[in-house]
């Protein structure tokens, strides 16, 4: 199938850098959104993407389609997709959305791959690649955190992604291997300190982080777990948001509060902690990735760091696939992308820094 011609949904932060990284990558883009940007160096056009009929006509003629817009709207995107065999990319964190998604897949003519941003995504493939270092793996810890570098206030937070997905985060169950077998458990919970460069952190589950690597990995790895890391205070604080002010029924309006308290900021850091333990050699070793990665300059604008982690990360998969290093067809699990491949794509590239 070709992979010349890309419609991007979304023109946010994250799905307008993603477009601007696809068209200097050498492909063909047109962006999609409720509101037309000309500031972008592709062609923009409005669509109401949910109507289907609408998103139809809209993507006709592309070969691919990556979505970028809040997870709810996935399914339906997706679906179209599917109908008109086209490959279908997405930033999902969503598990619903996810598993609805590995259905089409059993009957795509192209290649269905949701998760492919930062966490779940670009972690996994981090995770993958750690895994396989040892003859035999007990354990792999998953730590993500994107947060402002000079955090106020008690929540020292700021909403740089999108409120729906953070929310979803919070409030929907978790999945982990705890000793071989997949579990469920709550999210805001088990708590943790981590310290990267000085800077200490709390971790606390949150959903969707490990997208399909349970599944993968039930009977290698006996224990995994995903959680977010934020500043000290946090979890305590959101807790009793959701649970003793019952915002959790009113989740719409929970993220609208929660964005007006705490606006997107520039100078934000993306936190990266993996962390896998096993045998090798006769020897219990651990291997560790850690990051603490900055906005940085691309096409003359500063962006920041949520933006290019998770738009790179994509981009860099979408290369792949047109490259042949990975699957046109099925369902891609992030955990098969080979790290080093990614790391050597022009976006994937920025990872290494």
């Amino acid at each position: 199938m070709q992979m010349d011609k890309i419609a991007v949904l979304g023109l946010g932060k994250v799905g307008a850098l993603a477009g601007e990284l696809l068209h200097d990558s050498g492909f063909d883009v047109t962006g999609f959104d409720t509101h037309a940007n000309a500031d972008l160096p592709f062609e923009t056009r409005h669509v109401d993407v949910s109507n289907l009929d609408a998103l139809r006509n809209a993507l006709s003629g592309s070969h691919a389609v990556l979505s970028c817009l809040p997870y709810f709207l996935n399914v339906g995107v997706a679906s179209t997709a599917h109908e008109l065999g086209l490959h279908y990319f997405d930033l999902t964190e969503d598990v619903p959305t996810t598993k609805a998604i590995m259905e089409l897949a059993k009957s795509s003519k192209g290649l269905m791959a949701p998760q492919c941003g930062l966490a779940p995504g670009f972690v996994g493939i981090v995770s993958a690649s750690l895994i396989e270092e040892f003859e035999s793996c007990r354990s792999c810890r998953m730590r993500v955190g994107a947060l402002p570098q000079n955090p106020t206030g008690l929540m020292g937070y700021s909403f740089n992604w999108s409120p729906e997905g953070v929310v979803n985060e919070y409030l929907n169950d978790c999945e982990v291997l705890e000793d071989g077998e997949i579990k469920w458990v709550s999210p805001m919970e088990w708590i943790e300190k981590i310290v990267i460069g000085g800077i200490e952190l709390e971790a606390f589950t949150t959903s969707g982080g490990l997208g399909t690597m349970c599944e993968t990995y039930r009977s290698r790895v006996p224990n995994m777990d995903y959680k977010t890391m934020r500043y000290p205070g946090h979890v305590q604080l959101m807790n009793f948001f959701f649970h003793e002010l019952l915002m959790r029924d009113r989740r719409k309006e929970a993220g609208e509060i929660l964005v007006n308290a705490k606006p997107p900021v520039s100078d934000d850091i993306v936190y990266i902690h993996v962390a896998a333990e096993g045998e090798r050699d006769g020897r219990t070793l651990r291997k560790e990735f850690v990051r603490g990665l900055k906005p940085i300059e691309i096409a003359g604008r500063e962006r920041t760091a949520i933006a290019w982690t998770t738009a790179s990360s994509v981009v860099a998969i979408i290369e792949m696939v047109r490259d042949g290093a990975l699957p046109a067809k099925g369902f891609l699990k992030q955990e098969d992308v080979p790290l080093e491949a990614f790391l050597k794509t022009k976006n994937g590239a920025r990872y290494s820094g």
